[in-house]
């Protein structure tokens, strides 16, 4: 028996949990506070998409009562399916990797309609491996069965996401309650029976749901009334991201036929001022609360009355990833790209380098809300402390950091910690592409298990970017991009079209920003997605500003997406296919030739910009500038010294010989023997396991105690040399 049951419910991703439970879990352990929770999303999955579950699916329709000629053949072959997919899910689960052998023989799996985009991608598979390719054909697998259950079984299903459509945009509760009072659904009846086996073990006083997207919300609602008509002596409790942005302004009664609390942003301490009241519910004392709604004498209320503050991050403990079955999550492979494969390929501890957003200033989002405005780093010291912590309870020593964006300072904290400590770990964040993200920095970063970023480059025109207040220029985007794919390191871009404002020039010379990007191989994945008005954003709270109409709707339920008419009057989404289809091809490295024309069955105007914007951003090198406040440190210990003597004209010098052994090639200078001498001793005494770094401006004080010039040393080819194989890294 436990006292709360924390559920994040169907769906939101394959290949591992959702963070939010796992965060809850470790801060109720500091308070001695017993929970259980589960993800009910992979749970559903793995019953839906197991023999039995297909053998129910394909009993639900007859051949002649389906519509389309690839549901009809997907029937057709149903028995390959069911004989299949129990193998097929090991395989992706990492338990039958042999599996792929077969699968990429092409005579295995039955293929319908997902598998005819195969011939544009055939050309990838031998880039990212044989279990890479046995998974992208699997997940192929996979969708053509989601494709027919869609069309078939349950209009609403998707993998990562149930009943989107009642979520999104829904001023009024009336939809969502309709399909509340409806039958439950083929997909609902794997939800329920499952969420009955666990109450059943777990018996808890409080089962809270965490609703991160619009995709959670009818599930959730689905599950608390099956609590509440069968044990109705249960509380029920919503938080995340959903009720935080967009039920600040919650009007209908009926909500709470199914909820009893809904807490907004952090839920720390609103969840134990819930649980607080429910152990205390027959006592006479005032009850408190921290930004919580729930009925009142017939009418909903909004409690706010603690004096308690919110706990700080250093506070809230270690995510604790206990109950979830982690071998039991799938990896997929919906594109073959290898930085888009980190969303949905392989297991992942979440872990938060910050709360909230350091920059906390760009126009389209929601930065008047806590969980930007609100920045409170966690030190270096107590996140690799977590980390540790993690690798011992999960196993895995991959790393997301889920952070708006991840401040480079701490960054760079955090990578010279994970190699004091002599961690082996892989590791990845979003950042902001701002210039701190020098050539060295990535090196660092790249030596510390960071693989990939992920960044907001949005509307690549400047002009919108300062309207944005984006902080970050086109050429300061590509400078940086470069920076991180020289290290080694990925680079993903999320990119917007449809600002406020937006010409159709803009947009197609964004377009041919990201082309030129993508053809310099400094960018190797993307995302396009057309602006959508917050209503907590400075452009929905001052859309005159930004000439944009919103068009006034009755709030009742969700307030966040404002529908709005732009004053250009352009119609943005016309774009969608054009943008989208021309990225597929540039993440998979082609048709950079193709005219941006061809992508648009409509006329576009032709681009302004330069063939060669980007590549002439590059050329522009500042290599040989002075900064005395830069940290500097030695990334490397493997060294040898040859002493020798260099003879010209019967006049001897004494110069040495320093090699240094780097992972994967050599790397040799020769220099006088004092300064080398010098240098030595200044490498024991900055190598990355000293947590005082010495900074330029004291180097050079150093050495000129023995030598002139410090700039003509620090700028010689011996120690260029040094820097440019990332043994001397200057911060």
């Amino acid at each position: 028996m436990k006292e709360i049951l924390l559920i994040t419910p169907p769906f939101t991703q394959l290949n591992t949990p959702y963070p939010a439970t796992a965060y809850i879990k470790g801060f109720l352990n500091t308070k001695q506070i017993s929970s259980y929770q589960i993800d009910l999303g992979i749970e559903v999955i793995l019953k839906l998409f197991s023999k039995e579950g297909f053998q129910r699916i394909f009993e639900k329709n007859k051949f002649e009562n389906l519509t389309s000629e690839n549901s009809q053949r997907i029937y057709t072959l149903r028995q390959e399916y069911i004989k299949t997919i129990d193998q097929v899910i090991l395989f992706l689960q990492g338990k039958n990797p042999t599996l792929a052998r077969q699968i990429c023989s092409m005579n295995f799996l039955p293929e319908a309609s997902r598998f005819n985009q195969l011939d544009d991608m055939e050309f990838a598979f031998g880039n990212m491996g044989l279990q890479d390719k046995a998974k992208h054909l699997a997940t192929l697998y996979l969708e053509d069965i989601s494709d027919y259950i869609i069309e078939n079984v349950d209009s609403d299903f998707g993998f990562s996401r149930y009943a989107e459509r009642l979520g999104k945009s829904a001023n009024s509760f009336d939809e969502l309650y309709s399909k509340l009072l409806d039958t439950p659904t083929f997909t609902d009846y794997y939800t329920l029976k499952i969420l009955q086996e666990k109450i059943e073990l777990v018996q808890p006083k409080l089962v809270c749901f965490s609703i991160p997207f619009p995709g959670n919300l009818y599930a959730a609602f689905r599950s608390a009334k099956f609590i509440k008509e069968n044990y109705p002596h249960i509380k029920t409790a919503m938080g995340g991201g959903f009720p935080n942005t967009e039920l600040r302004d919650l009007k209908d009664k009926r909500v709470f036929e199914f909820f009893d609390f809904i807490t907004l942003d952090d839920g720390e301490l609103p969840l134990e001022l819930v649980y607080e009241s429910i152990c205390n519910s027959e006592k006479n004392s005032e009850i408190h609360f921290k930004r919580t709604f729930l009925i009142e004498n017939e009418e909903i209320v909004y409690k706010n009355n603690t004096n308690r503050h919110d706990y700080k991050q250093s506070q809230t403990g270690t995510p604790d990833y206990t109950d979830l079955h982690l071998d039991d999550y799938i990896s997929v492979i919906e594109i073959a790209n290898p930085m888009h494969s980190l969303w949905s390929d392989g297991r992942w501890n979440k872990l938060t380098m910050a709360h909230g957003c350091y920059w906390g200033k760009c126009t389209f989002c929601d930065i008047s809300l806590d969980y930007i405005k609100i920045y409170e780093p966690v030190s270096a010291k107590i996140l690799v402390d977590r980390m540790e912590e993690l690798i011992a309870q999960t196993g895995e020593t991959g790393f997301h950091f889920v952070d708006e964006a991840a401040p480079p300072a701490l960054m760079r904290e955090v990578a010279l910690e994970i190699l004091r400590r002599n961690l082996v770990v892989t590791w990845w964040t979003n950042i902001r592409f701002e210039k701190s993200f020098t050539q060295d920095l990535c090196f660092l970063l790249k030596i510390s298990g960071c693989v990939a970023v992920s960044g907001g480059l949005e509307v690549a025109s400047d002009r919108l970017l300062r309207l944005i207040d984006k902080g970050v220029s086109v050429d300061q985007v590509a400078k940086v991009t470069r920076n991180f794919t020289e290290a080694g390191i990925m680079v993903h871009a999320y990119l917007m079209y449809g600002y406020p404002t937006q010409t159709v020039q803009e947009t197609v010379d964004s377009l041919e920003m990201v082309r030129q990007l993508f053809e310099m191989g400094i960018l190797q994945s993307g995302f396009w997605h057309q602006f959508a008005m917050t209503a907590h954003s400075p452009v929905g709270q001052n859309p005159e500003k930004f000439g944009v109409m919103p068009i006034k709707q009755e709030i009742k339920f969700a307030n966040n997406d404002i529908d709005f008419k732009d004053k250009t009057g352009i119609d943005h989404h016309k774009f969608s296919f054009g943008l989208k289809k021309s990225l597929f091809n540039y993440m998979h490295g082609i048709n950079f030739e193709i005219p941006l024309q061809q992508w648009f069955d409509f006329k576009i105007p032709k681009t302004t910009i330069h063939p060669d914007y980007i590549h002439d951003c590059l050329l522009e090198e500042d290599l040989f500038t002075f900064k005395p406040n830069s940290k500097v440190i030695f990334s490397v210990k493997n060294v040898a010294v040859d002493n020798y003597v260099k003879t010209k004209k019967q006049k001897s010098w004494f110069y040495s010989k320093i090699t240094f052994h780097l992972k994967t090639n050599i790397v040799s200078i020769d220099l006088e023997q004092e300064k080398a001498e010098w240098l030595i001793q200044i490498l024991e005494k900055n190598s990355f396991e000293n947590t005082k770094l010495t900074i330029l401006g004291q180097l050079k004080i150093q050495y000129e105690e023995y030598f002139e010039d410090f700039e003509l040393f620090w700028f010689s080819k011996p120690v260029q040399q040094l820097k440019q194989n990332g043994i001397i890294l200057s911060l």
